[in-house]
């Protein structure tokens, strides 16, 4: 009888084993959200672009999540539709566009080929890069909440916060690998396209390996639904409504969460985009390892995310892992501005400080959307986040391609043959501790009103539950 009432979630193996599998499929998403960061000197000197068109490019992933709505209708299909349609949706979709952004930025069909769209000039190359990285960015962020929605299928009531913080930790392993071997890959092979190439290949992978997980999906429903009858339980209804929507707006607390959650990865991701011409430019490292240092914030993640959501597990204190982690961001982007302060030595220890913000966050704010959101909302509710989420990550990149372009070249020095500039980050790092700034001030707010409204982000997931 006791058999009889388990589901497969209640197996440890089989709930780490479905973890593994689609984190697996996260971490290849990374890796090509990622792959160009470390190639920004490369892409300058081979395809002649510039800042503002690095910029522009990298602003392209949030373009049809931000303004076609992607990302909340893919919220939408996943509410709707289940995780495991929407899944093998959302990697196909990640495949095609990065088989684009693949093309473009290898074929010579578009050498000195520039189109005029609406009231501007631009590069075709950079054009259709941009448009296939804004195809892969819907694929991979409604990849990102189905898999959140999937961890809380497996581990609610369990080790959550962990299983998240694993998941989160193994993604981190894509974006490291990206940014730490895309340029001596490029280098050695001899175009910047071929590090993306190995990311295809990579997504094809990913793609098959969450089919495979599709079918571990239905066997928990069809356990689950056993257990349930077993237990004279009733399943709770997990069907769309628009009043969903209505509900998650009206709650202050998914609002601060949502804000806390734009500000603080527009300081972190968008700053990786240019990490590594960071290093080349203030701290006077080499193209072919310029990379190496920033790899070390995601190496970094990889092993404490896990550890601060156990943590949380455990312990709880959620909003208060928020808050300690956006101060970190301040500092280390305060010193980053610095200009004197340009030894590899001070740009190492920054990155790993960084780090640990970059793992506090992430380990609470993520477990703590299913304490503000009931689960038949989760998949709209962190659509809707990512969409917020998205805002930065299109707009910021953008934003400090312009402003280096604009008010940051030094000078301009020969590059194999090829005169680039040069450039001076204070600007661009200060914008970034003012997302740090602003990033306290909301988890601060969120704090007050997990203290107003009971959330129990301060308290542990496992004991909660079993209370």
């Amino acid at each position: 009888m006791e058999a009889i009432r388990k589901s497969l979630r209640d197996s440890a193996l089989a709930r780490w084993t479905a973890l593994a599998i689609v984190a697996f499929t996260m971490l290849c998403g990374y890796y090509i959200t990622d792959v160009m960061a470390p190639l920004k000197g490369l892409l300058e000197q081979q395809l002649t672009w510039n800042s503002a068109e690095y910029g522009f490019f990298t602003s392209a992933y949030g373009w049809f999540n931000v303004f076609l709505l992607m990302l909340i209708l893919g919220g939408i299909v996943l509410d709707k539709m289940g995780v495991r349609f929407t899944g093998v949706g959302a990697a196909s979709v990640m495949v095609i566009g990065a088989a684009l952004k693949f093309w473009a930025v290898s074929t010579h069909s578009l050498d000195g080929v520039v189109w005029h769209i609406l009231w501007f000039d631009t590069k075709a190359q950079v054009l259709m890069a941009a448009l296939g990285f804004a195809i892969f960015g819907v694929g991979v962020e409604v990849a990102g909440i189905t898999v959140s929605k999937i961890i809380v299928k497996w581990f609610k009531g369990k080790e959550m916060a962990l299983a998240m913080g694993m998941q989160v930790s193994v993604a981190r392993l894509g974006t490291a690998l990206a940014i730490g071997v895309a340029a001596p890959i490029a280098i050695r092979m001899g175009h910047v396209s071929k590090p993306i190439l190995l990311g295809l290949v990579l997504l094809c992978i990913g793609l098959i390996t969450f089919i495979i997980y599709t079918f571990m999906d239905k066997k928990l429903d069809a356990s689950q639904l056993e257990a349930d009858t077993a237990n004279n339980e009733v399943p709770e209804e997990d069907k769309f409504k628009v009043s969903d929507i209505k509900f998650i707006m009206k709650n202050r607390g998914w609002w601060y969460l949502a804000f806390l959650c734009v500000l603080f990865y527009s300081a972190v991701f968008p700053f990786l985009k240019y990490a590594s011409d960071l290093m080349v430019q203030k701290f006077h490292v080499s193209d072919s390892l310029a990379g190496t240092i920033p790899a070390m914030l995601p190496f970094g993640a990889i092993l404490l995310t896990p550890l601060f959501g156990g943590i949380y597990d455990k312990k709880g204190k959620g909003a208060t892992i928020m808050i300690i982690g956006s101060l970190l961001l301040i500092v280390v982007h305060a010193l980053y501005s610095i200009p004197f302060l340009d030894s590899w030595i001070i740009a190492v220890i920054l990155i790993i400080v960084l780090g640990f913000g970059f793992s506090l966050v992430p380990s609470a704010m993520w477990p703590s959307v299913p304490k503000i959101i009931p689960y038949k909302y989760l998949g709209t509710s962190f659509s809707m986040i990512f969409w917020v989420q998205n805002w930065g990550l299109m707009g910021v990149p953008a934003l400090i391609g312009w402003v280096l372009q604009k008010y940051c070249i030094t000078g301009y020095v020969m590059k194999e043959g090829v005169e680039v500039a040069t450039y001076n980050y204070t600007i661009p790092m200060m914008i970034f501790t003012s997302f740090g700034i602003l990033a306290l001030v909301f988890s601060l707010l969120l704090k007050a009103e997990d203290k107003k409204r009971g959330y129990g982000l301060q308290l542990p997931n496992i004991e909660k539950v079993n209370k």
